[in-house]
């Protein structure tokens, strides 16, 4: 097990700088996921760390070392990729055993961490099969164990689940993170979807365009995100935002949205006449006779809850009810919230303001 520590890492192709002066401390088994929009320079920081990009400028130290110009096999770590990248010929055992055969090791251990990961795994009964006789899962499996046998310090997945169907991906989702707490190895973990990283995560990191916009425990970043952008990314539904004036109500500051003024307790250091951005998220909504106007557009059932899309002067805002209601497209509605429940951003910046 080992600590990873990236310190001020930055990456150009050409005159293109794709990281930003990157600063990171990943903790000895830690599950840490990079998550972001594509192109944010996720994966490249994963590939920086496992030695298969090269570094522009800035530091990669694992348990203490400076690994920027060691080879990847020479870092201690074992990568998961997307696209599995099985030896089709091979057999499952032998597709683990690859790596241990390449060092020479003797046949009676790598017998041994083969069977010992199948077993974690439950790959035992398919050890002799080749990958075209595999699900997607059970590849998936394979392509874990080859990276299981060689106990590494870290280990690194990129994107491991992108090719499996929604069903597969909640369950391969439990049994890495599973996997996790049995091995209780360093793990750091790239994904687009912030769903896994919110079931996943020890530790969220938050990347957007080169930068790291925000690092914390998943709730962490759900309950006060630093900014717009962590707000809008983090929760699906993701946030509604409205545009707002503060205004002094009389009884407290308050912001008023088109025709409707909402109370702002705690935002007193706010001066009236500022431009600021609501954030609302879906499941705190509320629906009632008060708040922001609008119309139903779109009504969507999903068993436990219902997700409403209601379009208020051009703008779609969604409310997820949890409640049995009767609703329906063309229902004149408004939206309101609970004060504590509501975020505040600087319109410019973006930057959280409570």
């Amino acid at each position: 097990m080992a600590d990873v520590k990236v310190r001020g890492l930055r990456k150009s192709f050409g005159s293109t700088e794709v990281l930003h002066g990157l600063d990171l401390d990943i903790e000895e088994g830690q599950f840490v996921v990079l998550v972001g929009p594509s192109g944010c320079g996720k994966s490249t920081l994963l590939r920086m760390i496992a030695g298969l990009e090269g570094i522009t400028e800035g530091q990669i130290l694992i348990n203490d070392r400076l690994v920027n110009n060691l080879p990847p096999a020479e870092r201690d770590i074992a990568m998961v990729f997307q696209n599995y990248a099985l030896y089709p010929h091979k057999t499952v055992a032998a597709n683990m055993a690859f790596s241990l055969r390449m060092r020479k090791m003797n046949k009676a251990e790598i017998d041994e961490r083969v069977s010992r990961a199948a077993e974690v795994l439950g790959l035992t009964e398919y050890l002799g099969r080749y990958p075209r006789a595999l699900s997607g899962g059970q590849r998936q499996r394979v392509a874990m164990g080859r990276a299981i046998v060689r106990d590494p310090q870290v280990f690194l997945f990129d994107e491991p689940l992108s090719n499996l169907d929604a069903k597969l991906r909640i369950q391969m989702r439990a049994e890495i993170r599973e996997l996790h707490q049995r091995l209780v190895t360093t793990t750091v973990y790239v994904t687009h979807d912030q769903i896994e990283a919110m079931t996943m995560a020890d530790k969220i990191v938050v990347m957007n365009a080169g930068n790291i916009e925000q690092i914390g425990a998943p709730l962490d970043l759900y309950d006060r995100p630093a900014n717009e952008f962590v707000a809008g990314f983090i929760g699906a539904p993701s946030m509604n935002f409205m545009d707002a004036v503060v205004v002094d109500s009389g009884a407290g500051m308050a912001a008023r949205i088109e025709d409707s003024t909402i109370p702002l307790p705690g935002a007193e250091g706010l001066q009236s006449d500022r431009q600021i951005r609501i954030g609302v998220r879906p499941e705190d909504t509320v629906l009632s006779n008060e708040g922001v106007k609008g119309e139903i557009m779109v009504v969507e059932p999903t068993g436990s809850e219902t997700h409403l899309v209601i379009r208020s002067n051009g703008h779609d805002y969604v409310s997820v009810v949890r409640e049995r209601q009767a609703f329906s497209p063309g229902q004149k509605v408004a939206i309101s919230a609970e004060a504590e429940k509501i975020h505040l951003f600087d319109k410019s910046t973006g930057q959280r303001l409570n």
